[in-house]
């Protein structure tokens, strides 16, 4: 009698081009502006297949107030006697250096990790980051949304701490090993973005220096300037085709992913990121077409066509490349 030789299909090769290692980051903090401050971090070493290698966490003194303590948890008191953020910098940097960041919304937690490093006259060792929202995006998970808590129980991961940054890493590092997984299978390209250092200081460094040696508010921050769009503009954008490289595409209101995060990908396929709406605008994207902003209402009277995150994170994949005359 002979057996049955059905086995299941060979798991696929591991992608080269993937990045040989993860750092999966999660920081708190004393609130969302650009002079709020790290009250503590957490570092989730993955290797290449996103195994666990070690992890580590750490208490920041931010020398203010430590904003809600209702979400963290942590007091002045308990901050009081933690390190600087200069006295920590080196072993968070041994942590991160040569790998991915990984975080959930990553382009807040990198843009806190870049000021503090700035604000101790360094610069982070992070050359990309890697997004879990937009990874979720890509590898189109049924997801009421893009929360955390949503993805941990996606993967059947259990949260035990939320908004503690040791928990919320590991919760990520958890939730991310099988992302990866899956986008190997399905041979999805990770969404990596370049990590930008910031500017120079916007004013001299030896004006209005402190003496505890950090730096006013407003003396520092992330840049943004982008150059050029280097295609001309093909025109508007025809529903059930392709977007096409030169198209001026503005944004409007609230987006699942994180708006520098969609612009960024945007120029990245050659788009052109437009702050207003003119009738040059090929495209307006906004997932609340009736809310009356000023860009839903130019683009009513100009005729623009009007998609949503979803389609336009659709549309990214398979971007028209600029005529060649």
């Amino acid at each position: 009698m002979l057996k049955d030789r059905t086995t299941a299909a060979p798991p696929a090769p591991w992608p080269t081009a993937y990045p040989e290692g993860y750092a999966v980051v999660d920081v708190e903090t004393t609130g969302l502006a650009r002079d709020d401050r790290i009250i503590s971090a957490a570092v989730y070493r993955l290797d290449a297949r996103g195994e666990v290698e070690d992890h580590w966490y750490t208490l920041v003194n931010p020398e203010r107030d430590p904003g809600p303590v209702w979400i963290h948890g942590l007091t002045s008191e308990a901050l009081e006697g933690a390190p600087l953020f200069r006295d920590i910098a080196e072993e968070f940097t041994a942590r991160l250096h040569g790998r991915v960041l990984v975080a959930h919304n990553a382009v807040f937690d990198w843009s806190m990790i870049a000021r503090e490093y700035a604000r101790a006259e360094r610069e982070a060792p992070v050359r990309q980051r890697l997004c879990t929202i937009a990874l979720s995006k890509e590898l189109g998970l049924p997801l009421a949304n893009h929360k955390l808590e949503t993805l941990a129980a996606h993967f059947g991961v259990v949260q035990q701490r939320a908004h503690h940054a040791l928990d919320d890493a590991r919760v990520l590092a958890e939730a991310f090993r099988p992302s990866l997984q899956a986008a190997v299978r399905d041979g999805v390209r990770l969404p990596l973005l370049e990590c930008r250092p910031l500017t120079e200081w916007a004013a001299s460094p030896t004006i209005g220096r402190q003496a505890s040696g950090s730096y006013p508010p407003g003396s520092w921050r992330p840049s943004r300037k982008r150059p050029a769009c280097p295609y001309p503009n093909p025109g508007r954008y025809e529903e059930g085709k392709r977007l096409k490289q030169g198209m001026r595409v503005a944004f409007s209101g609230d987006t699942s992913v994180d708006r520098e995060l969609l612009e960024d990908r945007a120029v990245e396929a050659g788009l052109h990121v437009a702050t207003s709406l003119s009738r040059l605008t090929s495209l307006l994207v906004t997932n609340d077409p009736d809310s009356g902003t000023s860009k839903t209402v130019k683009a009513r009277q100009y005729g623009t066509p009007v998609i949503d995150e979803a389609a336009f994170g659709q549309l990214l994949r398979d971007v028209e490349p600029a005529s060649g005359d």
